[in-house]
């Protein structure tokens, strides 16, 4: 659709050819683009469909309607279309018990299917004592729909997420992170269905106890369960990222409800993620990747051999993007004894995880002409499943955390991790120290 704007924006008009379903997402992103009623023509195939014969029976069985939508007069609305949206929104927009309140969020397509904290005055301005920033301090303009994220609607998402003020500095820097690459948008929005997933590096994880060990992705922690609930909350509410209107993920992801860990820094052999990237140790990361897949195994052998055997071994032929390998601290320990830094581990998977030539042709497709992912290296050749570029210099990344075991986990998909340092508040010892102690404390039996 943008280019179709573009088009347009040069006084050409144009006739998109948009698959039926995603009428609403190709009138948001126009819409988002400041040209509401472009005009479209819907056709009955599939975006990602390689069948050249259903491809030309549905593009004929429309293509008359492009004459009618190039010569058709304009509407008075498509001349001036009018805002959808109230100028001057109320401040204060509903009162009502807990369930009224829930009722009247999730019919507006506010939340996320879950019960919320309602956002009330005194909670957002607590909240906002997370930050030094003033309430109506502009964080960024989000794209597709070019939300303000000011400070104060950072609090009210994180408010119904259930976040701690001390959640805060990492919403500012995820919040910076979506706006600073336009791959992020294409993420929450694409067919694929990629979840983001946070990883959190430095001091930060223990000040407000992100799980790092055992069950670290698992639901039972405040930081770790609201921080990713808020960032899908904002994605929602502020980016304007919704189901089946712009976010047209065809399987979905239950990774979208909140996925984020910390890296177990303690007990790995190698320096952490933050520090592989540059950063200090001490200064505080969060790391943005979007996963489509989360595999988990037992390795072969739990020695250096058996792991790595299993990792190359486990990778998925037709997979696309960002891979990463998820190491408990004993299994990295066992790699690291064995004498692999974390380089070579890297370097040993991107050469040895390969398709063999035959692959195809035992699948009973044509063998002169592989699977294509954009890594095949030539006919005859099975495709590398991995090649460092300038776009992806560094293609596979190894995490460490969990907790002590032999399980082993692999996350495919999506573009490379991005990261970006923390910025804390000055009251952040009195925050940490007012919020340290909210944790579980469970009935011993």
């Amino acid at each position: 659709m943008y280019d179709a704007i573009y088009i347009e924006g040069k006084g050409k008009p144009t006739a998109t050819f948009v698959f039926e379903h995603f009428a609403n997402d190709a009138m948001s992103a126009a819409s988002s683009k400041g040209m509401p009623v472009i005009r479209i023509v819907p056709e009955a195939i599939v975006s990602e469909s390689t069948v050249v014969k259903d491809i030309n029976t549905a593009v004929k069985a429309v293509f008359n309607d492009v004459v009618g939508v190039l010569t058709k007069p304009l509407t008075a609305n498509e001349k001036s279309p009018k805002s959808r949206e109230p100028e001057n929104p109320p401040r204060i927009i509903f009162k009502g018990t807990l369930a009224e309140v829930n009722r009247f969020f999730y019919q507006r397509g506010w939340t996320d299917g879950l019960p919320i904290i309602p956002p009330t005055e005194a909670a957002v301005k607590e909240m906002m004592t997370g930050t030094d920033f003033p309430a109506d301090h502009l964080v960024e303009k989000l794209e597709p729909r070019l939300g303000k994220a000011t400070i104060e609607k950072i609090a009210v998402n994180a408010i119904m997420a259930g976040c701690l003020p001390t959640c805060m500095p990492l919403l500012i820097a995820g919040v910076h992170m979506l706006a600073s690459n336009p791959v992020c948008g294409m993420m929450a929005a694409s067919t694929g269905s990629f979840a983001p997933f946070w990883l959190i590096n430095g001091p930060i994880a223990k000040d407000i106890n992100i799980r790092s060990t055992y069950g670290a992705t698992s639901p039972g922690d405040i930081a770790n369960a609201s921080f990713g609930r808020a960032m899908g909350l904002i994605t929602k509410n502020i980016r304007g990222i919704r189901k089946q209107v712009e976010d047209m993920g065809v399987l979905g992801n239950p990774g979208k409800y909140t996925w984020v860990a910390a890296e177990n820094e303690e007990n790995s052999p190698w320096e952490p993620l933050h520090v592989e990237r540059g950063f200090k140790k001490e200064d505080s990361t969060v790391s943005l990747m979007f996963p489509q897949s989360f595999q988990q195994m037992m390795p072969f052998g739990t020695d250096d051999k058996g792991i790595l055997a299993t990792i190359v071994g486990s990778v998925v032929p037709a997979r696309q993007g960002f891979f990463a390998v998820l190491l408990t601290p004993n299994n990295a320990k066992s790699i690291a004894d064995g004498g692999w830094s974390k380089k070579a581990v890297k370097e040993y998977i991107i050469k040895n995880a390969i398709v063999p030539d035959d692959y195809y042709s035992r699948l009973g497709m044509k063998t002169d002409k592989p699977f294509d992912r954009g890594d095949v290296t030539g006919p005859g050749i099975g495709p590398k499943l991995f090649r460092p570029s300038k776009r992806d210099p560094d293609p596979v990344q190894v995490f460490v955390f969990g907790g002590f075991g032999s399980w082993m986990g692999l996350l495919q998909g999506g573009p490379s991790p991005m990261t970006k340092k923390v910025e804390l508040p000055k009251n952040w010892a009195q925050l940490v120290k007012k919020y340290k102690n909210i944790v579980p404390n469970y009935a011993r039996y």
